[in-house]
């Protein structure tokens, strides 16, 4: 384990103290298990990416073409209203992924 000196606004730190004393657990823990969450989010995002690179239309909709025409099960029905077409864009990267990108294309 390594040891990590941290600078807080005085509000943030007084803010983590309630929340961690809410918790019972030690600043420590808080600030690790939020940095963790963090990295998590960011790891998730990137692997969401690379797999989303790698997916095609055509064989989505290869696999579509089997699935039977049969109507929904009771309860899992979709108004027609409510269908909604998702954004076909992806979000900007956030500043920490164009960082590691740029440093991985340094080396």
């Amino acid at each position: 384990m390594s040891t990590l000196s941290l600078r807080l606004p005085d509000s943030l730190h007084q803010k983590v103290r309630e929340l961690a004393a809410q918790d019972d657990i030690s600043i420590n823990q808080f600030i690790a298990t939020a940095v963790a969450e963090k990295m998590s989010a960011l790891v998730t995002l990137d692997y969401l990416a690379e797999r989303a690179a790698r997916g095609s239309r055509a064989a989505f909709e290869r696999v579509l073409r089997n699935v039977p025409d049969r109507p929904p099960i009771p309860g899992d029905e979709w108004e027609p209203s409510e269908a909604v077409e998702p954004p076909n864009k992806r979000l900007p990267p956030t500043k920490a992924r164009r960082q590691r990108k740029t440093r991985r294309t340094k080396k």
